[in-house]
């Protein structure tokens, strides 16, 4: 009997009726809607910001927190609007995000490279592991210096920088993901006849690509904590930029806005990810729709 590795029914297998299916989604679909409003996760998990949003702005407008240390969200709301008003942060943003992008792809095409590199023969993993692990216990931000002495105070230390801080993630996660394999997965690609090539693109990578997008996440989130120590290297546009003039004349509140920009775009490419993982996994039984 043949075997079918892209996932259609074999002979004898069991047939689920389609109203199964339909019967199970409405029903969870009706428990959806007799959950009252106050007890909905997208309300219960915005309580605490909220909260602390609201006792943050009373502190401030009593004068418990001075508003030189920590300006009261309006006056930071007030800031950013002042800050869109002028363009600048149109054009921070896009310099910023390509910067970000750039060292993103590079780190990530390096570091699944890499890791599959790795996993997939001893030699390999003697050839890249050894120093990429003797890398990784090097601080990022003590490379900033030499970066600058070898690629200069351009754009390129920056890009280089974050796709540094992508690498060690991806490696690590695409690495343990081929690792942890089955081997009878890779038996039955053998008993098939399938080449090498064919065993890494309809086995070895579906099944590690749960791990990788877990990387994959993680990495995006140090690329933009990367991005706002990179952009403090003379940084002549971008959101970097524009905070480093806002530390110069004390504007503690176009400071704050700046970060909280950093980790608004953070958590854009993170839902984008989450997005992209329910896609790709949509034939896992498990998927989380």
């Amino acid at each position: 009997m043949a075997v079918n590795l892209l996932g259609r029914a074999r002979s004898g297998a069991p047939v689920i009726p389609a109203t199964a299916g339909r019967g199970a989604s409405g029903d969870s679909a009706s428990t959806a809607k007799t959950v009252p409003w106050y007890r909905r996760p997208a309300l219960l998990r915005a309580i605490a910001p909220l909260t602390l949003l609201v006792a943050w702005q009373i502190a401030s407008g009593t004068g418990l927190l001075s508003e030189e240390i920590l300006p009261a969200p309006s006056k930071i709301v007030d800031a950013g609007a002042q800050v869109w008003r002028s363009g600048a942060l149109t054009d921070a943003l896009l310099v910023s995000t390509q910067r970000a992008a750039l060292g993103f792809l590079l780190g990530a095409v390096l570091g699944i490279g890499l890791g599959v590199l790795a996993a997939l023969s001893k030699f390999g993993e003697y050839a890249v592991d050894p120093p990429l692990q003797m890398l990784r216990t090097v601080p990022l931000f003590g490379l900033i210096p030499l970066f600058i002495i070898w690629f200069g105070i351009d754009e390129a230390p920056k890009v280089y920088l974050i796709a540094l801080g992508v690498l060690f993630p991806l490696y690590l996660n695409t690495f343990a993901a081929i690792r942890q394999l089955d081997p009878k997965l890779i038996e039955v690609g053998e008993v098939l006849g399938l080449s090498r090539g064919e065993r890494l693109t309809n086995l070895v990578i579906p099944g590690a690509l749960p791990q990788i997008l877990v990387g994959m996440r993680q990495s995006l989130g140090i690329a933009w904590l990367t991005l706002i120590v990179a952009e403090q290297v003379n940084a002549g546009a971008g959101l970097g930029y524009i905070v480093n003039n806002a530390r110069e004349f004390l504007r503690t509140d176009i400071v704050i806005f700046g970060l909280l920009v950093y980790g608004l775009l953070g958590l854009i490419t993170d839902s984008i990810v989450r997005r992209i993982e329910v896609w790709a996994l949509r034939w896992r039984p498990e998927a989380v729709r």
